[in-house]
Parts: structure tokens; C-alpha cells; sequence
């Protein structure tokens, strides 16, 4: 599974010009599914992005995890980040779950994270419009591939 994430002051998504998620201080979570991603693959990114020590203490450092400073998350489907564009001009994605497969474990990772946090999402296969304002701006790349 693949991830981005980026710390947020604030940030949306709609569909069809309606708000469907929306969260204050926290994470926008980018969450792409793989083709031979499993459960436990969802288990240890969700627990890694939870885990995230990328807020600041009163000292400036990187200290604090989501739940430490009450932040929540907003979790988008995104195949795209496995498009491959090594060839050519038009991205290919066959390295992307199939569509229920790839929702079951974007299901499995917005549960998991509800359990811990306050969790906000888009919808699963819909064209959706996200608005954000990165906090830092702060943005990491988590793959369990490469061991998130």
C-alpha cells in the first residue's frame, strides 16, 4: 500500500460539488491500494501514519504523533499512485488492486484508524475535489513495499 501524507491545518473533499469529509489539524492521507496488498499490509500503514511524530513540541522539533495534539484524518482513495509511467506518455495501472479488492482494504485501513482517531473520508471510486492547507508545509511518501 501506498500513502501520502500530508499535515494539514484544515482539509475537504467533495463530490459532485457536495462536501463529503471534511477535518481541522491533522493528516490528508492519499491512500492507493497494490495488487498483492493484504490485510496486514493495511494494518502496519494505518499504525505507522497513526504513529507520525511529525508535530511539533514547544521547541520546534518533530515530537508529537496525531493523537498527541487531537488530530484527525481525512483518508482519500487514490489508485493513482500506482500508475506506472515508465513507458510512454499515458500512465498504466495494472499494478493497482482491482476496485474490491483495493476497497476492502481501504475500508479495513478507515476502520482501523477510527479506532484511534476522529477519521474523515471521500468516496471510494467517485471524481472527487480535495482543498487542503499544508501545514509546513509538511508531506511524506509511506510504502509497505519498502517497509513503510
Amino acid at each position: 500500500m501506498r500513502a501520502v501524507v500530508q499535515r494539514v491545518s484544515e482539509a475537504r473533499v467533495s463530490v459532485d460539488g457536495e462536501p463529503v469529509g471534511a477535518i481541522g489539524r491533522g493528516f490528508c492521507v492519499l491512500l492507493g491500494v497494490g495488487r498483492d496488498d493484504s490485510e496486514a499490509d493495511a494494518d502496519t500503514l494505518c499504525r505507522k501514519v497513526l504513529g507520525l511524530r511529525v508535530f511539533e513540541d514547544d521547541a520546534g522539533r518533530f515530537a508529537h504523533a496525531l493523537d498527541d495534539v487531537r488530530g484527525e484524518l481525512l483518508v482519500v482513495s487514490q489508485f493513482t499512485l500506482y500508475g506506472d509511467c515508465t513507458k510512454g506518455r499515458r500512465p498504466s495501472f495494472t499494478d493497482a488492486a482491482p476496485p474490491a479488492r483495493a476497497e476492502a482494504l481501504y475500508e479495513r485501513f478507515v476502520a482501523t484508524a477510527r479506532a484511534a482517531v476522529r477519521v474523515a473520508t471521500g468516496r471510494f471510486q467517485a471524481k472527487m475535489a480535495l482543498a487542503l492547507v499544508n501545514d509546513g508545509p509538511v508531506t511524506l511518501v509511506l510504502d509497505t513495499a519498502g517497509g513503510a
